[in-house]
């Protein structure tokens, strides 16, 4: 595969997604048969889209799905790294329920009777394809695909993890040496992923894992476009993950000049003043690992984070462009979603890791089924990765997964406004010894308890402080507010908050 001139390529996407939008339906109609299902994930990707009002990114594919379906204006996660997330998404389960916070476990060794979302669509006689990351890397259900299944590296281990409760605190003294030592090690250059970089090379071009990603998933809705079967597809795209890799092409869409910081942004992860310490690791996990953020060198990366979020929209249209080719988009429910969100030099962050503020725990989340009421609008109401799973088996109509959790949203998808009151609900877990910290998110408040070293609690404003600069925990006036959203908290990480109805 050549690429000459992405860009061009680009703004064809985008010509022939619309193009072909008519014989689509067309097409669909001569095949009436169960829903196709095109599930598309990003890595690492906040919500800095053109469809959620991002000033400066280029992202016309995703956006035109946004208009084509229903966006979720407030979407989360429930774990801001990778697998946790991924898990508790793909199994429909909380991770106070998987106890899986970590990147190195597959949740079917410890739990070898339930059934992830692409086994129970194959359980129901659908082709399972995939593609790329979709559980995490060196981690796959290899039985839950006809195809594209890859055998496990690592997370056979079948002993369950250890119950906090029966481990030893770990004494604050004790951590905050561990966190000197870190800050005081001498790191002689950034680690290979703490970088960026605009490829020129067409074959090297070719040769990037999300073109292949995209490639794959191409050839698999031209080999199954035909089939009697309905297909699940999962397509699981690598970037804006570190390393900040993309075609030049993308780069060259912004001008380093036009990248505005952060209000909150500082040269190193820093605890706001009125804040817990717990809230923010003293560490970077991606990029501007133990070494200062200077705004110059901060412009590019964001520039380069921007560019990444391009390339993966340019992959995102290719494969929508050929399912409406193939006139399947009128049978087919596409899926957009990112696994966790990102900090950007907010707070001197950079990573996603422990991040229990608004610009990590918050994702893009679409979903364009022909079928619903609620095309073309947006939906303001909370939701949460765990709500997926049983989303998508209401949509095609299978039977509901013995134990899984969540809310179905197929209510908002028909009317994205309707009554709602469900808070999505984020945890995390330092060095996987039970919760460290959770944040409550409903549509008015984000509120967050940190336990253990540098406890406390926060109370923000979004509506008012959409960077969560004050905390308002400790103003009385707001007492009554804490008091309920603290009750809500510590239900939710006792287990006992009602997470299964509708």
């Amino acid at each position: 595969m050549a690429f000459p001139h992405i860009p061009r390529l680009f703004l064809a996407v985008v010509v022939l997604a619309s193009t072909a939008a008519a014989p689509s339906a067309r097409a669909a109609a001569d095949r009436p048969r169960p829903m196709n299902v095109l599930f598309l994930i990003s890595d690492d990707m906040r919500c800095d889209l053109g469809a959620y009002g991002h000033a400066l990114a280029r992202t016309p594919n995703i956006d035109r799905l946004a208009r084509q379906g229903v966006l979720f204006e407030r979407a989360y996660t429930n774990y801001p790294l990778c697998c946790p997330s991924r898990t508790s998404m793909l199994t429909g389960r909380h991770p106070t329920t998987t106890r899986l916070y970590g990147n190195r476990e597959w949740i079917g060794a410890w739990h070898p009777d339930w059934v992830t979302l692409p086994r129970h669509f194959k359980n129901h006689g659908y082709t399972t394809l995939r593609t790329g990351k979709i559980f995490h890397a060196g981690i796959d259900d290899t039985e839950a695909w006809h195809e594209g299944g890859e055998k496990r590296l690592y997370g056979d281990n079948t002993q369950p993890p250890p119950d906090p409760a029966t481990l030893p605190p770990i004494p604050e003294a004790e951590e905050l040496a561990r966190i000197e030592r870190m800050l005081a090690a001498d790191v002689a250059r950034a680690p290979s992923s703490d970088r960026w970089e605009a490829v020129e090379d067409p074959a090297a071009i070719s040769a990037l894992g999300d073109t292949q990603v995209g490639d794959r998933a191409v050839n698999y809705l031209r080999a199954h476009a035909q089939d009697t079967t309905p297909f699940f597809l999962m397509c699981g795209f690598s970037k804006p993950h570190s390393p900040l890799v993309a075609p030049k092409e993308f780069f060259d869409l912004y001008d380093v000049d036009d990248i505005i910081l952060p209000p909150d942004f500082a040269a190193r992860p820093t605890v706001p003043e009125g804040f817990p310490r717990g809230a923010i690791r003293p560490i970077n996990a991606d990029l501007f690992i133990r070494r200062d953020a200077t705004p110059e060198a901060a412009r590019a990366m964001i520039r380069a984070y921007l560019a990444c979020i391009s390339y993966v929209d340019w992959n995102v249209g290719r494969v929508l462009a050929e399912l409406d080719r193939l006139g399947l988009r009128e049978n087919t429910i596409v899926v957009f979603w990112s696994d966790h969100g990102y900090q950007l030099g907010e707070k001197g962050k950079w990573s996603k890791a422990g991040s229990l503020w608004e610009q990590g725990t918050r994702v893009p989340f679409i979903v364009h089924d022909p079928r619903v009421a609620g095309n073309g609008r947006a939906s303001p109401r909370v939701v949460q990765a765990v709500d997926i799973y049983p989303t998508l088996l209401d949509l095609c109509g299978l039977p509901r997964a013995d134990g899984i959790e969540g809310l179905s949203l197929a209510p908002l998808l028909h009317d994205p406004h309707a009554p709602w009151d469900h808070p999505a609900f984020t945890v995390w877990s330092e060095r996987n010894r039970g919760l460290s910290g959770v944040v409550v998110r409903t549509e008015r408040w984000r509120y967050a308890e940190f336990f253990g070293p540098g406890a406390g609690a926060m109370l923000t404003d979004p509506l008012h402080d959409p960077y969560e600069t004050q905390n308002l925990a400790g103003d009385p006036r707001y007492a009554a507010i804490v008091a309920e959203l603290s009750a809500v908290l510590h239900r939710y990480a006792d287990g006992t908050t009602e997470s299964t109805a509708r």
